[in-house]
C-alpha cells in the first residue's frame, strides 16, 4: 500500500484519505464501565485494513477506484484472506 500511497494522493477530487490497520477492540462492559478499548496483542487468522477516501463527488471516486483497480488490484487482492467489504456513503454532519 505504500507504493500505491502517492498514487491514491493523486486521484482527482480526494478530499481526504487515511489507511488505517485495527489495533483495538471494545466490547460493552468496557462501554459500561467507560474503559479505553484494549489493544489487539494476538493476530487468529488475519489483520484488518481500512482504506477511507472522501471524494468531493461519486464521479470523481468512481474514476478513482476504476484507476486502482487497473493499476493495483492484482497486488492487493493477493493480500486478502477474504474478499473486502466496501462501505460507501455520505457524510450526514
Amino acid at each position: 500500500m505504500l507504493e500505491a500511497k502517492s498514487f491514491l494522493e493523486k486521484q482527482e477530487g480526494l478530499l481526504l484519505i487515511r489507511f488505517i490497520k485495527r489495533g483495538y477492540r471494545i466490547d460493552m462492559e468496557q462501554i459500561r464501565e467507560g474503559l479505553p478499548p484494549l489493544q489487539i496483542k494476538r493476530i487468529v487468522k488475519s489483520v484488518k485494513y481500512i482504506l477511507y477516501w472522501e471524494f468531493d463527488t461519486k464521479e470523481n471516486y468512481e474514476a478513482a477506484q476504476k484507476k486502482l483497480y487497473k493499476s493495483y488490484w492484482k497486488l492487493i487482492e493477493k493480500c486478502l484472506v477474504v474478499p473486502h467489504d466496501k462501505y460507501l456513503g455520505e457524510i450526514l454532519f
